[in-house]
């Protein structure tokens, strides 16, 4: 079977995912990509062009998987010649209905964000299915939806949420998590003070105002720490990073993007402690790679979080406010212990070894069933 998988923001955990799956599969998989830059202009015009090089490649694809950044319709309509009888799958790594607004931007005062969230909706509607990356994710899309839609002066077209609803499913993100096994250290973790490990987008979603407040108070208690800040940073990152390296000073060991992959599995392995603290993760493949190298959580209690321990430890992981960072994340400081194994356990069962087969039986079913409902209606 061939699969043409559309990713106009081929970047980061959207190109990892397309990639590994391309790999993995046991499938065709033909990737059909733009750049992960300007993430408003693919969502109004990255279809436009994927449908022309769609075309000038020839592709003859048995089913189309589009990441969640596409306007499908547009696409669809412009290769209708192509692909009218091809079967289609969503694949939603995010959704801008309740994705948060950077401070900076001008969209949401100017009344004119709203667009890219019905992008998200008219493309699942042209969907055979809609696919989450996680269970709070179709949640949060579906508990959104219907205020969005009402929003809007008149034929809010509500009815359409249950069919929605109908067609979507949870499929978590594949990750090639075996990958870091070779670069697992030999022995026991390294002697002398914790180390605390930022490993995320360096962005305002991922709050680190209130990562690093934590540590500015426990250090000022007198407790002992070393800081690993890694992740990847854009041209606007918030000042907090600048701040932090400088109020930190030698307890920080590393500041900056790892070059390599290397080096960035390296440091999850050596790292002890996670404290998370970010307002949005519809999955959160940071913190499951950091969890599967041995390293301690701490994680909110919301978001796609709890899905990722198992359910008699969330009690032990999880915190509700940042009282309760402090209190636990001083606790593990104070009388470091080294994670139960069954967290690793947990998210190790997030790896391609685990969800490839279970990925293409999908993209198979979607198939069977288009080709079934084509021979009833001729």
């Amino acid at each position: 079977m061939n699969i043409c998988l559309i990713e106009p923001f081929h970047s980061g955990s959207h190109a990892a995912w397309a990639e590994e799956y391309a790999r993995r599969s046991r499938h065709r998989v033909e990737l059909l990509t733009l750049p992960g830059r300007h993430w408003k202009w693919r969502m109004h015009g990255g279809a436009v062009t994927l449908a022309r090089r769609f075309h000038e490649r020839g592709l003859q694809p048995d089913l189309l998987l589009a990441g969640d950044m596409l306007d499908l319709t547009t696409f669809l309509a412009l290769t209708r010649d192509q692909t009218a009888g091809l079967p289609v799958a969503l694949y939603c790594h995010e959704n801008q209905l309740s994705y948060p607004w950077s401070p900076a931007d001008a969209d949401p005062g100017k009344q004119r964000d709203a667009h890219y969230a019905f992008i998200n909706y008219s493309s699942a509607l042209a969907a055979d299915a809609v696919l989450f990356n996680s269970r709070y994710h179709r949640d949060d899309f579906f508990r959104e939806l219907p205020a969005f839609l009402k929003s809007f002066p008149d034929q809010n077209e509500l009815q359409s949420v249950a069919q929605l609803e109908a067609k979507s499913s949870v499929l978590p993100l594949g990750l090639d998590l075996r990958r870091f096994d070779r670069h697992q250290p030999r022995g026991t973790k390294k002697d002398g003070p914790p180390l605390i490990l930022w490993n995320h987008r360096w962005e305002y979603d991922k709050n680190p105002e209130d990562f690093f407040q934590a540590l500015y108070r426990l250090r000022d208690e007198g407790l002992a720490f070393e800081v690993a800040v890694l992740g990847e940073s854009y041209r606007q990152a918030p000042p907090v990073f600048a701040e932090a390296k400088e109020r930190l000073g030698s307890r920080i060991v590393q500041f900056g993007y790892a070059e390599s992959f290397a080096d960035y599995a390296r440091w999850l392995w050596r790292a002890d402690l996670l404290p998370v603290t970010s307002r949005h993760d519809f999955f959160g493949a940071s913190v499951v790679q950091a969890i599967y190298c041995g390293c301690t959580p701490l994680l909110p209690d919301r978001l796609a979080y709890p899905e990722h321990l198992p359910e008699e430890l969330r009690g032990r992981f999880l915190y509700k406010d940042g009282e309760g960072l402090l209190k636990k994340l001083r606790t593990m400081l104070t009388d470091p212990t080294p994670p139960p194994e069954k967290l690793h356990d947990h998210v190790a069962g997030y790896d391609w070894a685990e969800w490839a087969g279970r990925y293409d039986g999908l993209m198979e079913k979607l198939v069977t069933e288009r080709a079934v409902q084509v021979d009833t209606n001729t």
